[in-house]
């Protein structure tokens, strides 16, 4: 069974305008799959409920409180809790809906899902799909998983409509991990957060949220678990490639465009709702830990910055974010009770904080895993008690849980008042009225094919690559003159794609590759005496062991910043290797060479490791070779700026307050803001 509105009915009846907020004064498009069309007065709705009449909540000309509250009265106590549930769901090979999916929706009573498959043009199986991290499938076979799933929702009893979620998929990503970030594969491959923070361009951020929006919405994707309003104060924080800077006033000028852009003034039907992360700030923490892991639990704040880290979160508060995700870190120290659990156990911070003194209105969605694996603070109580805890403190959703019995129990119990959840399925339904998925949640398979990562919205990312790429040292190098006539440059590489020079626009120049095989005993090339510069692109990645396989090094290791420190280290790896960088650099001069070093982190680059004798160092967060080559040739004038300083030591690092941006001048390399060009 299949209605849809369109076509003669909807020129007709007029468009509906994008304002939504789940009521509606023209008839808004309308597609039902599971359900009969109802009709009324020449006007459409859907008889989500199939009992043949108008009920409240499906009529989109009532008021949004009025919808709200006539299905929560509808709903069992079971559908209630399973509102309360977020957990993975992925598609199986080819877009296929796996058996999970079913009982996450008919047994788990679930609406909310995160979406980590990642997407590519040419998939390749990995697999049936079930595991966390999910199989690859197109654009198309996305849509198309996503329409099956609501189509399956909307065949159960009230006809709640599903909402998907995913983390950021928008970014040139060479280390993704699930549950992190996903590749960006098929969609528009932009700079990482701290590049486009590089821009300072906000007209082109505020694009960049414009077109994520677009691709998100042709696959059925309406949520998002992001963006990261944390501030990259503490270096050896391995999450710090998530964030966008150090300096609280651009963080939070950033987080108000991109809600502003993806969310709208207010959630719409055309709207991306945002799950802004992780509060109240996740930046200061204890020696760099991560709290994912046991030694990364505690958040400090010995420079006493808890409100620095605080504004970007209040911005978001102010712009409208949908909701709000709490840490797992505990807040050591601050006045906001108890501040000995992790931020999603505390009621002085949920409660007292967030919603009365900033005064949020959406939901609180948990990070992943809560409850029980990172229950810190709370390891000695049972499962039942965490849940307690959480929700009494001002938790809305679980996410990573999906036992609805377990819930159930708890209210059936008594330990757990109705009106508690009630409370919450309000605040959660609200959302997907909003987003207009009660009237049609479906989309376009075709129409995702050609509108994800199409060759216009790339280009506006290809800009956005360019104008991140900071220039950080420059000894009468660059930019490279290109050669004329008959000239040739004869350039040696490494970390690069030959494929890029042999494009006939690189005719003029002879370049060699670096590249080799350790493995199979093979040595690095030699390098013609005729080579007039190397260029050699550096990425440095966190082996992820069995034990971190969310990202970071060793907790042994967190204080190796320093490049001559992670040569030397078990879970660092720089590639290419540091002993090549300098082979290379002695063999042919370091002033004919140039180095671009892609910062995940706000690395050291430590005089011990030679690198700044290079003629030319650039910083990169997430580029392509075209975007850096464009730099080094001239073609585009290097503009960027550091979203955060650099520090000449790990000591210094080490020393400075994690809490607290930047460092004393003595002990600073490149400062915030640093950044220079061809012109000066």
């Amino acid at each position: 069974m299949k209605h849809t509105l369109t076509g003669i009915a909807l020129l007709f009846l007029g468009a509906s305008p994008a304002f939504a907020q789940g009521t509606y004064t023209n008839q808004p498009p309308i597609e039902a799959r599971a359900v009969d069309l109802l009709h009324q007065n020449q006007l459409l709705f859907k008889d989500l409920n199939k009992n043949q009449k108008l009920d409240i909540y499906e009529d989109w000309r009532q008021p949004l409180d009025k919808r709200v509250a006539d299905l929560v009265s509808q709903m069992t106590l079971e559908e209630k809790v399973g509102m309360l549930l977020i957990n993975t769901l992925n598609a199986g090979e080819k877009g296929k809906m796996t058996d999970g999916a079913v009982d996450l929706i008919e047994n788990q009573k679930m609406s909310r899902f995160i979406f980590r498959n990642t997407v590519k043009n040419n998939p390749v199986s990995t697999g049936p799909g079930n595991g966390f991290a999910g199989t690859q499938i197109s654009p198309y076979e996305a849509a198309q998983f996503m329409n099956a799933v609501q189509e399956l929702s909307e065949s159960t009893r009230l006809g709640i409509p599903a909402l998907f979620k995913s983390n950021s998929r928008n970014h040139m990503e060479i280390d993704a991990r699930a549950g992190i970030n996903e590749e960006s594969g098929s969609f528009s491959a932009w700079p990482k957060e701290s590049g486009l923070a590089a821009t300072r361009d906000m007209e082109l951020i505020a694009d960049f949220a414009k077109i994520m929006s677009e691709e998100w919405r042709a696959i059925g994707l309406r949520g998002m678990y992001g963006y990261m309003a944390d501030l990259s104060t503490e270096p050896r924080w391995y999450r710090v490639h998530e964030t966008f800077t150090e300096d609280s006033e651009l963080a939070s000028e950033i987080i108000t465009t991109l809600i502003k852009n993806l969310q709208g003034d207010r959630l719409n039907s055309k709207s991306i709702a945002l799950t802004i992360k992780h509060f109240p700030g996740g930046g200061p923490q204890e020696g760099g830990g991560d709290p994912h892991y046991d030694y990364g639990k505690n958040q400090i704040y010995p420079a006493g910055k808890f409100d620095f880290h605080l504004a970007p979160f209040r911005a978001a508060v102010d712009a409208g974010a949908s909701s709000i995700m709490a840490y797992y870190g505990i807040p050591v120290g601050q006045s906001y009770l108890p501040n000995n659990v992790g931020m999603a156990f505390s009621k002085g911070i949920l409660t007292d904080l967030l919603r009365n003194k900033l005064g949020f209105k959406g939901y609180v969605n948990s990070d992943t895993g809560i409850i029980g694996d990172r229950a810190w603070g709370l390891e000695d109580k049972t499962v039942e008690e965490q849940i307690l805890i959480a929700l009494e403190a001002g938790t809305d959703v679980l996410s990573g849980f999906s036992n609805n019995k377990q819930l159930l129990a708890l209210v059936e119990s008594g330990k757990l008042a109705e009106s508690r959840v009630d409370l919450s399925v309000t605040r959660l339904l609200k959302e997907q009225f909003e987003l207009g998925l009660f009237e049609n949640p479906y989309v376009d398979p075709n129409r995702a094919a050609y509108i994800v990562g199409n060759a216009s919205f790339q280009r506006k990312a290809d800009l956005a690559q360019r104008k991140s790429i900071v220039l950080l040292q420059n000894k009468s190098v660059l930019p490279l003159a290109q050669p004329k006539g008959q000239d040739t440059l004869q350039i040696f590489t490494m970390g690069m794609n030959a494929a890029l020079f042999e494009d006939r626009a690189w005719a003029n120049y002879k370049v060699t590759t670096g590249e080799y095989n350790k493995s199979k005993g093979e040595k690095l090339p030699s390098i013609s005496k005729d080579t007039d510069f190397a260029i050699i692109r550096v990425q440095i990645t966190n082996d992820p062991g069995t034990d971190r396989r969310f990202g970071g090094a060793l907790p042994e290791e967190l204080n190796f910043l320093a490049l001559s420190e992670m040569a030397k280290s078990k879970s660092w790896k720089i590639s290419p290797s540091l002993e090549d960088i300098q082979s290379v650099m002695e063999t042919l001069g370091p002033e004919k060479t140039i180095l671009a070093i892609d910062f995940r982190q706000p690395y050291v680059l430590d005089e011990g490791s030679g690198v700044l004798n290079a003629g030319g160092l650039l910083a990169t967060f997430g580029v392509s070779d075209a975007a850096l080559m464009d730099i080094i040739m001239g073609k585009f004038n290097p503009t960027g700026k550091l979203p955060y300083a650099l520090a000449k030591t790990s000591a210094a690092v080490i020393a400075q307050d994690p809490d607290a941006p930047g460092y004393p001048e003595k002990d600073t390399l490149f400062p915030f803001g640093f950044g220079l060009n061809y012109k000066e």
